[in-house]
C-alpha cells in the first residue's frame, strides 16, 4: 500500500506532461467544450479520465504515488490560476478572449461553425436575454464558452 515502484520525480514529471498536454489539447478544442457540456461531452471528458489514469501513474499503485500525483495536480492548478491572475498574456492564452459573433442584428454564422457553435444555442441565448435578434447589439462567445447578448437599448 505505501511501497512505492517508481521515484516520486517521474510520478510529478508524469503528472506535469500530462497535465499540460490536455490543459493544450482542451484550449484547442475550442470554447463551447469548456463552457457547454452536453452528454456526449460529459461521456468524452469521463473517457479522457480514464484514458490518461495510466499515464500518470505508470502502474503505480500505491496509496502514496496517488496522493504525490494529487498534490501534483493541485499545485500545477493553483500555479496556473496565479500565473493567469497576474499576466494578461498567460491569462489570454490559458482562458482565451470574449469572440464577437453578432452585431446589430445580424449573427456572423461562419464565427458560429468555427467554434462549434448552432444556431440553436444562438437563439438559446437570445431567448435567455429576452432579446429578438433585431433587438440584438452585440453578441459574444465568452472565453467560458457561455453566449453573451447586449440589448439596443433604442
Amino acid at each position: 500500500m505505501l511501497d512505492m515502484q517508481l521515484p516520486w520525480w517521474e510520478l510529478v514529471l508524469r503528472a506535469a506532461a500530462v497535465y499540460f498536454a490536455l490543459l493544450v489539447m482542451v484550449r484547442i478544442s475550442g470554447k463551447r467544450t469548456v463552457g457547454q457540456f452536453t452528454p456526449f461531452d460529459l461521456l468524452v471528458v469521463m473517457l479522457l479520465s480514464e484514458s490518461v489514469s495510466s499515464s500518470l501513474s505508470g502502474g503505480d499503485n500505491s496509496l502514496v504515488a496517488g496522493l504525490i500525483l494529487a498534490a501534483t495536480l493541485i499545485f500545477l492548478n493553483l500555479g496556473i490560476a496565479y500565473a493567469t491572475a497576474r499576466s494578461d498574456r498567460v491569462e489570454r492564452f490559458i482562458q482565451g478572449r470574449p469572440l464577437l459573433i453578432g452585431r446589430d442584428g445580424q449573427v456572423f454564422r461562419d464565427k458560429l461553425m468555427a467554434n462549434h457553435l448552432s444556431m440553436a444555442d444562438f437563439e438559446q441565448a437570445l431567448r435567455e436575454a429576452d432579446c429578438a435578434v433585431q433587438d440584438m447589439r452585440c453578441a459574444f462567445l465568452e472565453a467560458d464558452g457561455k453566449i453573451s447578448i447586449l440589448k439596443s437599448t433604442d
